[in-house]
């Protein structure tokens, strides 16, 4: 009698609303896995129109195309013999469901909603879909008649079941469902089903990757069990980058690992497990075998076919693996470059996804240098074919700081202009003194704050006037055809305080680095000097960093970043994370920063820390309406789009919370003045 199974899970670049595409990359991976003997597979969530539809759910279009796709996957040869598990948006009873459509061999098994909706950070599900909300319940869908005249039926089960086999028990769940404190998975181990798949679309952030493989491990080690992840991978049309790492666990152990950055459109995970490896696991657990004899029993849905063989002793089983995950450094260098990649369709995952034999990557790379013989044959030289690099000097630039962008497009091979700003500056300043005949000076030279900061500020705005400029035309003076994308270099603490000038130089097409922190981007330079032999990278990292917008002292740099914002980075860093992820206003900052900072700091310069942060992140919230697209890969992320949602006209003195940080600062002075001594 047959045990082991065979079974597939994979990662896929679908796009939003991409629909001949999608149907492509579904069919190729139940190709492959059907090649690798598989007869299960696993698909991502909504992979059939692409996660990142959005408001795009509410067309009844995407409804439609939906299920013409799926009427097409229905009738495909390529589908026969092997059950299929698909993700696509569904309307029962005229509620919008995000469901899993489960087929075999022309038949509809199960319509499966997902009945736990993210809702929180990037993830807004509850706007489009609504919740199942009837556990271990089923009703009758009827099928549109375009997939009843493929499948002869009328109506098919619609809600929380599972499948049976002649050989075993399946249930799904959907992305967040697997991150809930009660997941379905819980009750459907303790009642029998012996394999377990989650269809997700998980966005990249920093060190997210471990956390998710500590759950599905966690969950098969526990319970016992089989557990398949699938999951999106690449940029589905907006600032986030899914990161693939399908993976197939099984008892505690993962037994297939994919891929967390590639450029492969499809990637397929098999594993050959024995069925008896999870009854004998869960047989010696007495505490949830106490528990499976007090479960609830879910509806079944009994399906004529096996997912082992008849005979199979001598079929060889996979090997359990330990996980290898990547350094912050690693991610940092290769999640925007595949999120960058999917925008151009960098360079050395290009060049060697070219040499591994990656025919798409190929036919991608050749039509975006519109040479059709084209062949990469090192970094180097695609980089010089797809990025230009401009230093944009003024008399407020060091002559250390020009040496150090030349030097650096020299090692990564950029085609590199170098200008000077202050012909355009000195016209533009021109036309000012002859509408108003006044002459704004700098602060070093006399004048006022706010001379100081239009000075600065109309320097950063013509680099952004000059950078789409040459976007749109230097190709045009070298004989090339096409156009170039700005690419933005804000990064997240810099936005998160608004030190940047509204529409400058960091206003871009997108930005590759937006959503890292400063102390993020230090570690990676580093790693980068490193591993891709770039020493021009290390003056970089050793200076101070400035923005170069005042004059110079003695023909030194007068102006440091931390001396403007008044913090430094790697407070900023703290401040953002205690708002954002902690979720702390001015008054839950400051108590919790008392303990945090208690012996380098008073309670009264902790109190002017915080203050002195939230005026000027106040005063600065506007500026994120216009924030450049950036890749999301920071929790306290301050993107104002989808992520980070909260006004931008404050009253920036906040005197009631203010006025309770002062009252809590006199009370501590007031009560404990020998435990402040000695700190500076």
């Amino acid at each position: 009698m047959g045990r082991k199974v065979t079974v597939a899970t994979c990662a896929l670049n679908q796009w939003a609303l991409d629909f001949e595409g999608n149907l492509q990359r579904i069919l190729k991976s139940i190709e492959i896995a059907k090649n690798r003997g598989a007869r299960y597979r696993l698909g991502p969530e909504l992979e059939i129109c692409g996660y990142g539809c959005w408001d795009h759910y509410y067309e009844s279009d995407t409804l439609l195309h939906s299920f013409q796709v799926l009427a097409a996957l229905v009738e495909s040869p390529v589908t026969q013999d092997i059950i299929c598990d698909v993700g696509m948006p569904v309307m029962h009873r005229n509620v919008r469901y995000n469901c899993r459509v489960i087929f075999l061999n022309r038949k509809i098994l199960l319509i499966r909603p997902k009945m736990a909706l993210a809702n929180e950070g990037n993830y807004r599900e509850l706007r489009w879909f609504t919740p199942w909300s009837r556990s271990r319940h089923t009703e009758e869908y009827f099928l549109p008649r375009m997939i009843q005249d493929l499948t002869k039926q009328e109506t098919v089960p619609f809600g929380d079941a599972v499948l049976v086999t002649w050989d075993t028990c399946i249930g799904s769940e959907i992305c967040e469902e697997l991150w809930t404190p009660h997941s379905p998975h819980i009750d459907m181990g303790l009642d029998g089903v012996e394999i377990i798949t989650n269809a997700s679309g998980s966005h990249q952030v920093l060190r997210k990757a471990n956390t998710r493989v500590d759950l599905v491990t966690m969950v098969t080690s526990k319970n016992g069990g089989i557990y398949l992840l699938a999951n999106q991978k690449g940029c589905d049309g907006d600032r986030l980058y899914y990161d693939g790492c399908a993976m197939i666990a099984m008892n505690g152990s993962v037994f297939a690992q994919g891929s967390q950055f590639s450029l492969d459109d499809v990637e397929v995970l098999t594993a050959t497990l024995d069925l008896e490896d999870v009854r004998s696991y869960r047989a010696e657990i007495s505490s949830r075998n106490l528990a499976a004899s007090r479960a609830s029993p879910y509806p079944r849905v009994k399906v004529d076919f096996a997912l082992s063989c008849h005979e199979d002793l001598l079929a060889p089983i996979s090997e359990p693996i330990e996980w290898k995950y990547h350094s912050p450094e690693e991610e940092i260098s290769l999640g925007p470059a595949c999120w960058l990649w999917d925008f151009l369709r960098r360079s050395q995952q290009v060049c060697e996804a070219v040499r591994s034999g990656n025919e798409e990557v190929l036919a991608d790379v050749r039509t975006i240098v519109n040479q059709i013989s084209y062949t990469p044959q090192d970094p180097r030289d695609l980089c010089g074919r797809i990025l230009t690099t401009c230093y944009m000097a003024s008399k407020n630039s060091s002559q250390e700081t020009c040496t150090r962008a030349r030097e650096l497009a020299q090692q990564i091979g950029s085609h590199h202009i170098s200008l000077n700003i202050d012909p355009a500056v000195k016209a533009v300043m021109g036309i000012f003194s002859l509408v108003t005949g006044k002459s704004p000076l700098f602060a070093a030279h006399g004048g006022s704050s706010r001379e100081n900061l239009a000075l600065q500020n109309v320097q950063a705005r013509i680099r952004m006037v000059l950078a789409y400029l040459f976007a749109q035309l230097s190709l045009w003076s070298r004989g090339v055809h096409g156009g170039l994308l700005v690419l933005g270099s804000a990064n997240v603490d810099e936005s998160l305080l608004g030190y940047l000038t509204k529409y400058d130089c960091s206003s871009a097409d997108i930005n590759p680095i937006g959503g890292i922190s400063k102390t993020d981007l230090r570690a990676f330079v580093q790693f980068c000097i490193q591993r891709f032999q770039l020493p021009a990278l290390q003056s970089i990292l050793l200076a101070p960093a400035t923005a170069e917008l005042e004059p110079l002292a003695d023909g030194q740099v007068s102006q440091t970043d931390e001396e403007d914002m008044g913090m430094t980075y790697a407070e900023l860093s703290v401040y953002g994370k205690l708002r954002k992820v902690a979720k702390m206003g001015p008054y839950s900052m400051f108590c919790k920063l008392l303990g945090m900072w208690r012996h380098i700091c008073t309670p009264r310069q902790v109190a002017d820390k915080v203050k002195r942060f939230f005026s000027k992140y106040s005063m600065n919230r506007h500026k994120m309406t216009t924030l450049t697209p950036a890749y999301h890969a920071e929790n306290y992320s301050p993107e104002d789009n989808r992520f980070d949602l909260r006004p931008f006209l404050y009253n920036t003195s906040w005197p009631w919370q203010f006025r309770c940080i002062e009252n809590q600062v006199l009370q501590l002075e007031r009560a404990e003045p020998q435990s402040l001594d000695g700190v500076d």
